[in-house]
């Protein structure tokens, strides 16, 4: 028999947390409407049976291979370049937004200038902006702005995605140690000097495995973003599916695998070179 002061003294709060959590959860089951059983069905499971069967054999003729081919270098085109354009923005909003480069945190006790943090909220609010829109929601803008194509994808992912790295790396870069830059800062040097000197190089491995990952999301998305018409493997696979074709959906499914495979191995090649 346990005595009292062999108990876990935070049982009794794990317990109330995991209560209050059961009793959060409930209400948004409810409003989602969310039922197991359906997968349970005689009609549901003969209808998802026919549509998995329809996917073997993967399609593998020559013409087809070569236009899976040119749609995911579309994607991987549509997911970079997005990329690019997000890091312009992200990276001089993220040194404004972050008081890791501030003079008064540079000083013992120092206070934050009002007139600083009156620049550095509008930064910060503009991020928040970018990125509480989908990315799907500024394709759809976007294919009536520009037309059809992977124009829209590109500027779509580098408006929502500069708003995801701008907040993120703010936030690496005031997580990091920032005592080099501080010292750096105190002794009359720059602040692009402190930050490539001070910050970058303990943030570095940070910053390459987040922006690798936000590549693979960028990948992800611009599939998803195909079928509303922004290009790509996504909107293939929205034409192959509308002809029944399940072969051919087996078969970008499967590129598609390859390519979150091959950026989870680029972001970790580049983490074990910064690391």
């Amino acid at each position: 028999m346990l005595s009292r002061t062999s108990r876990d003294p935070a049982a009794l709060p794990r317990l109330l947390l995991t209560l209050l959590a059961l009793a959060l959860l409930w209400p948004g089951i409810q409003l989602s409407e969310l039922d197991l059983g359906v997968l349970l069905h005689s009609d549901s499971q003969s209808e998802m049976g026919r549509f998995v069967a329809a996917f073997w054999p993967p399609a593998h003729k020559p013409e087809f291979l070569q236009l899976l081919l040119d749609a995911t270098l579309q994607t991987l085109a549509i997911a970079t370049a997005g990329m690019a354009l997000a890091l312009l923005l992200a990276i001089p909003a993220s040194l404004l937004a972050s008081r890791a480069l501030s003079l008064s945190a540079a000083s013992r006790g120092g206070r934050p200038k009002p007139l600083a943090q009156l620049l550095r909220w509008p930064v910060r609010g503009l991020l928040i902006f970018l990125r509480s829109v989908p990315e799907i929601v500024w394709a759809l803008l976007f294919v009536r702005a520009v037309g059809l194509g992977p124009t829209a994808g590109v500027l779509a992912i580098a408006i929502t995605y500069s708003g995801m790295l701008g907040k993120v790396y703010a936030e690496i870069f005031e997580s990091v140690d920032q005592r080099p830059a501080h010292a750096l800062l105190q002794a009359g040097s720059g602040r692009l000097a402190a930050f490539v000197y001070g910050i970058l190089p303990n943030a570095a491995a940070e910053l390459t495995s987040y922006t690798v990952y936000r590549w693979e999301c960028a990948i992800r998305a611009s599939v998803v973003m195909g079928f509303v018409g922004a290009g790509g493997l996504g909107q293939q696979i929205d034409l192959s599916m509308r002809m029944f074709a399940g072969g051919e959906v087996a078969s970008m499914l499967l590129t598609f695998l390859l390519l979150v495979l091959l950026a989870d191995q680029l972001s970790r090649l580049l983490r074990g070179r910064l690391a």
